[in-house]
C-alpha cells in the first residue's frame, strides 16, 4: 500500500483535530425545521449538497490547489463562494486547524486558508491522484454531516451508514470530474442548503456552530 494514502486517511479521519463534529453546514436548522426527518430525506439533502453545492465546489478547489503555485487566488475564491458568515467560518476555522496540525507534523508553514484549499496544498507532498484525494475529502465531509444527523434525529448508526454508502457513486463521480475541472466550472445551485446556513445564524438554541 502507498504510505501516502494512509497519511491522507489520517488527515481526513474524525480523529484529526479539525473539529468537524462541531459543524453541520446548516443541516441543524433543516432538521429542526422539519425539512429532514428520515434517512431518505437526509440522503436527498446530502446528494444535493455534494452534487450541486459546496461538495462540488470544494472538490474543484482542492484539485486545483494540488496543481501547485500560489494558493492565494484560490483562497479568495473560496471565501467569495461562502453564501453566509457561518459557512465562511466553517471553512476557515477547519482549514486553519487542519494546517496547524499538518504544519506541525511535516514542518510546513502554510498560513490559514479554507479547508478545501488547505487539504489541496498539503496533499501536494503526497503525490496521490487528485481524484483520489477529492474522493476521500468528500467522503469525510459527507460522513461528518451523517454523524451530525445521527446525533440530532431519531436515526440509528446503521441507517446513517446506509445513507453514507448510498452517496459513494455521487462522491466518485464528483471526484473524477473535479480532478480535471477548471475553476470556471465551479457553480452552486444548492439553494436550500445555503438558506439553511443563513437561518442557522438566527437559531436561539443549537448544538452545532454552523
Amino acid at each position: 500500500m502507498n504510505p501516502s494514502l494512509l497519511t491522507l486517511v489520517q488527515w481526513l479521519s474524525p480523529a484529526f483535530p479539525v473539529g468537524s463534529f462541531a459543524y453541520s453546514h446548516g443541516l441543524e436548522w433543516a432538521m429542526d425545521a422539519g425539512r429532514i426527518r428520515t434517512a431518505a430525506g437526509l440522503q436527498t439533502w446530502l446528494e444535493a449538497v455534494l452534487a450541486d453545492g459546496a461538495g462540488r465546489s470544494d472538490a474543484i478547489l482542492l484539485a486545483r490547489a494540488m496543481d501547485g503555485g500560489d494558493p492565494a487566488p484560490l483562497v479568495a475564491l473560496a471565501e467569495a463562494l461562502a453564501p453566509s458568515r457561518e459557512r465562511a467560518q466553517e471553512a476557515m476555522e477547519q482549514g486553519a486547524a487542519f494546517l496547524r496540525t499538518t504544519n506541525a507534523l511535516n514542518g510546513g508553514d502554510w498560513p490559514p486558508m479554507p479547508l478545501p484549499v488547505a487539504v489541496g496544498v498539503a496533499a501536494r507532498a503526497l503525490a496521490l491522484p487528485a481524484a483520489e484525494v477529492a474522493a476521500l475529502y468528500l467522503q469525510a465531509f459527507a460522513g461528518a454531516l451523517v454523524q451530525a444527523a445521527v446525533r440530532f434525529l431519531p436515526l440509528g448508526q446503521t441507517d446513517g451508514q446506509r445513507v453514507l454508502a448510498a452517496l459513494h457513486p455521487v462522491i466518485l463521480t464528483l471526484a473524477a470530474e473535479a480532478a480535471t475541472a477548471p475553476l470556471d466550472a465551479i457553480g452552486s445551485a444548492a439553494f436550500g442548503s445555503d438558506l439553511a446556513s443563513l437561518h442557522h445564524e438566527t437559531m436561539e438554541t443549537r448544538i452545532f456552530r454552523t
